[in-house]
């Protein structure tokens, strides 16, 4: 396993929409085993493929505190909402920053395993947030770009003054 180079905004890369994967192989469960290494050191609670600059529908999720749940998502999809539920939420794409955002209070997902499995799940609370939250990066899309341009705007300087100083 290999711990991965993780993606910061404003990178374009995470605006890359992710293709569905065709088959879950070898290459993808490696995938797999690196993100979840990755996510856990960063630490975080979910990690898209998108973020480490692979474009393809994989996500990986953990919100237990023991970090002994881990859940693979391959070609998620979201086939019902519920409800709305506002609450505070970061990323390990953009550091140190945390808003709320408006998301479904539940949701069911459709997605593959680990082992190319087709499953259900049915999620509410944290765990639904994590993966709206994931399944936006499959998208291309950023948390961010749920807050108001000034917020964005402030956001981005506050980042790209980070990735300078780190250089």
């Amino acid at each position: 396993m290999a711990i991965l180079s993780i993606l910061h905004y404003p990178d374009q890369r995470l605006h890359t929409v992710a293709s569905p994967v065709q088959q879950v192989n070898a290459e993808i469960r490696k995938l797999v085993d690196d993100m979840a290494q990755t996510m856990y050191a960063a630490p975080g609670i979910g990690l898209a493929a998108t973020q480490v600059n692979v474009h393809k529908q994989v996500i990986v999720i953990d919100i237990s505190e023991k970090h002994d749940k881990l859940m693979a998502l391959i070609n998620p999809q979201i086939i019902a909402r519920d409800g709305v539920a506002e609450r505070e939420e970061g990323c390990l794409s953009v550091p140190g920053i945390y808003e709320k955002v408006s998301r479904a209070e539940r949701v069911t997902v459709a997605a593959l395993d680990r082992d190319g499995k087709p499953f259900k799940l049915d999620a509410e609370g944290l765990l639904a947030v994590c993966i709206q939250h994931e399944i936006d990066h499959l998208q291309g899309k950023v948390f961010v770009e749920y807050l108001s341009r000034l917020k964005q705007t402030r956001i981005k300087i506050k980042m790209q003054k980070l990735q300078r100083e780190t250089m």
